[in-house]
């Protein structure tokens, strides 16, 4: 009996395009507001309360 979990975890592809944008502006490249250099971590999270948002309102209501 294998006792194995599968644990993605690592990086995302906004965890290092956030990385890389953070880098940037502290290298000087980019002029960019701080809020726009974050804007990957506030974007994705956006993005998923919208989708709950969605899912709560629409979901409960299918079986009525």
């Amino acid at each position: 009996m294998s006792n194995e979990s599968s644990n993605s975890g690592g990086v995302g592809f906004f965890d290092l395009l956030t990385l890389l944008f953070i880098g940037l502006k502290l290298a000087g490249c980019i002029s960019w507001p701080w809020f726009w250099v974050l804007s990957p971590l506030w974007g994705t999270l956006a993005l998923a309360l919208f989708f709950l948002f969605f899912v709560l309102l629409f979901g409960g209501s299918r079986g009525r």
